[in-house]
């Protein structure tokens, strides 16, 4: 199957790895893939994201294709380009405002998709990049579907007309799909819930060393953005004293200066190693290596939207077996409920600090929640069993003129034109 992802940026910048694991695989399986970035920001950062460069298409808002391929499709369907149109609008202006910032792309994208024979259309992210993908469908008639993430549901970016264009509308998390029918999501009988998935390691990691006496290492492998709530884990660390407890921060960000500060008013010393940007496979040789006995993301809810969804850092370090710590925010609790990992509430320091020290000096808990960790991810986020139903629900039917879904036509698996 032929099938063009829109993406906010990725394959460029740091915020949508998450999904590259996903591209890879449909990919193995024989499906033609086309990448459309809406707005690329940023460097390829990862090795991964450096191989999607070979099938991503590329093109601003407006230029002078884009305005060619708009005014041919225009020509070509105007009754089609009409309606496109009118689905975009909306009272708020903030929205009005990108959705029409992104028609004449969305224009172009309609002539690209089927010059090159797509057969789907996929959207991450309820906001533009599926008003774009929506633009598309429309006049080029080929199927839809979208996947909605956190903030994009807060947003509400016309969700509901969206969803009710589109095959399926998948949401990575209940408590995301909860929170989009919170804000008025209604009339769509395709919303469904799949996770993100991650790759599971080749080989098992092999055995990890008591770290009793040693001390224990602990990995925050995020961005240093206030989200992410690091501030509050170095709190956690300044009260964790008469333990050799040593913190690893894998990532950069807009806080990277403000974070290095407190470190050294907190009197935190080599306890706390910065590492800048670590490249995927880099980190993953990390966990692979046993050189880290822990992961930790105190991730805080700041309003708006601006909160986790299932983050992949946690998935990642739990597909190799690493006891996780977090926080009660987002879609977290989703993934770590059972004693799949430790949570605290957010904000809380003191609780960190006496998570960090159960951590520390109870090698079977680590132990514990390694296994029921790695379990949780093996048998609910594995990238495979992901890709599976994402398959089913690509293949799950065509889209007539007018936005009607139709039974599927048979013949449509991986691999096939």
């Amino acid at each position: 199957m032929n099938i063009l992802y829109v993406t906010s940026s990725c394959p460029y910048g740091a915020g949508e790895t998450f999904i590259l694991p996903e591209l890879e695989e449909l990919r193995r399986r024989g499906h033609g893939l086309r990448v459309v970035p809406t707005l690329p920001r940023g460097a390829v950062l990862h090795r991964e994201a450096a191989a999607v460069l070979e099938f991503t298409a590329l093109a601003p808002l407006f230029g002078v294709q884009v305005a060619r391929d708009a005014l041919l499709e225009t020509v070509r369907a105007p009754a089609r380009v009409w309606r496109a149109f009118r689905l975009l609008l909306t009272p708020r202006p903030l929205h009005l405002l990108k959705n029409l910032s992104v028609f004449p792309k969305g224009l172009w994208l309609a002539r690209y998709a089927r010059r090159w024979g797509a057969q789907r259309i996929h959207a991450h992210w309820a906001a533009t990049s599926a008003s774009l993908a929506l633009v598309a469908s429309e006049v080029s008639g080929i199927p839809w579907g979208l996947t909605a993430h956190r903030w994009d549901i807060v947003e509400n970016n016309l969700l509901t007309r969206k969803a009710q264009r589109a095959m399926f509308t998948r949401f990575i998390s209940e408590s995301g799909l909860a929170l989009a029918r919170a804000r008025g999501l209604s009339g769509s009988a395709g919303s469904v819930v799949l996770h993100m998935g991650t790759r599971l390691p080749a080989r098992p990691p092999g055995a990890r060393p008591a770290h009793a006496e040693s001390g224990l290492r602990l990995l925050c492998p995020a961005n240093l953005l206030p989200v992410k709530g690091h501030r509050y884990l170095l709190e956690a660390l300044s009260l964790v004293r008469g333990y050799p407890v040593e913190l690893w921060l894998a990532g950069q960000g807009e806080l990277a200066s403000v974070l290095r500060q407190q470190a050294r008013q907190l009197g935190l010393g080599p306890r706390v190693r910065f590492l800048g940007h670590v490249p995927h496979d880099e980190l993953l040789r990390l966990y692979e290596g046993g050189e880290v006995d822990a992961v930790v993301l105190p991730s805080v809810d700041l309003g708006g939207g601006l909160h986790e969804g299932i983050p992949v850092a946690l998935l990642e370090g739990m597909a190799y077996g690493l006891p996780v710590l977090s926080t009660t925010t987002g879609g977290i609790p989703e993934l770590l409920s059972g004693g799949a990992g430790l949570l605290v509430p957010p904000q809380d320091p003191a609780a960190l600090a006496q998570a960090i020290v159960a951590l520390h000096t109870r090698p079977e808990l680590r132990r514990a929640l390694g296994e029921a960790g790695q379990r949780r991810v093996r048998e609910e986020y594995a990238i495979e069993a992901v890709v599976d139903r994402l398959e089913q629900y690509l293949q799950g039917g065509t889209r007539a003129a007018g936005g009607r879904v139709q039974p599927r036509r048979p013949g449509l698996q991986g691999g096939q034109p």
